[in-house]
């Protein structure tokens, strides 16, 4: 079995004064374990390495260089992988904007979600409800 992970379960991870923090954190520690595939998109760890670092928006943020070893050490794992965009991205990525009308903030989502049809994943672990306006996606939600 393979999944995604989105932006918000590291950020959670990564904020200490979330209410979802260790939630999150024992959720990557149980990922860390394998075996299965991990999906991390470079749209999410750019995301990642964006909002963890942006003092708007961590009451703490992150140097880069801290943030930029949380992804050192995720991508190290040997079942984590994160390819990014091959020859077949753009139809999928229109493909999957149609379906959801994505605009706006739905953008990034429909990004990864491309991402995902591009490399036969169907699962993504989120605590974002948006993920569930793609068809196709299965969502799962650590926290609920």
């Amino acid at each position: 079995m393979s999944f995604a992970l989105d932006v918000n379960l590291l950020l959670y991870a990564s904020d200490a004064s979330s209410p979802f923090h260790q939630p999150a954190r024992a959720f990557l520690d149980r990922l860390a374990e394998g075996p299965e595939i991990a999906y991390l998109f470079w749209p999410v760890i750019s995301g990642y390495l964006r909002i963890a670092t942006h003092p708007a928006v961590f009451a703490t943020p992150l140097s880069p260089e801290e943030a930029m070893a949380n992804m050192d050490e995720l991508l190290s794992l040997p079942h984590v992988q994160a390819p990014g965009e091959g020859e077949r991205f753009w139809p999928r990525f229109r493909e999957v904007s149609k379906e959801a009308g994505a605009r706006g903030n739905l953008v990034p989502d429909a990004h990864v979600v491309a991402l995902m049809r591009e490399n036969g994943v169907r699962t993504i672990w989120t605590h974002d409800r948006d993920y569930r306006r793609f068809d196709g996606v299965e969502v799962r939600d650590p926290f609920g």
